[in-house]
């Protein structure tokens, strides 16, 4: 099993539209890829926030480092567009990929 974390900062001012278009259209885009398996959304309680944010784990599970390649490969930079055309620079990403042992 692998996880590709994405771990956002996002401005409570646009926090509630971001969360909402996370939960009912990025994370269904990311799952209809068909590479992975399901995806979870968590909000960081035990970091210091930046004053006038909040920071969340958005979590997507696949069978393999494979499936996770081709995601990359041919569907990550589309995705992440919709995010920076949505919401400028009032979020901040960055990714780790991890695997179960």
């Amino acid at each position: 099993m692998i996880l590709y974390n994405v771990t956002v900062n996002v401005e409570q001012a646009i926090e509630k539209e971001w969360l909402q278009w996370m939960q009912n259209e990025h994370m269904l885009d990311v799952i209809n890829t068909g590479l992975f398996q399901t995806a979870k959304v968590f909000r960081l309680l035990n970091v210091e926030q930046s004053e006038g944010t909040s920071t969340y784990a958005v979590q997507y599970f696949a069978k393999s480092r494979e499936d996770y390649q081709t995601y990359e490969r041919d569907h990550a930079d589309a995705l992440r567009q919709e995010s920076t055309l949505r919401f400028g620079n009032r979020t901040v990403a960055f990714r780790t990929l991890m695997e179960e042992v």
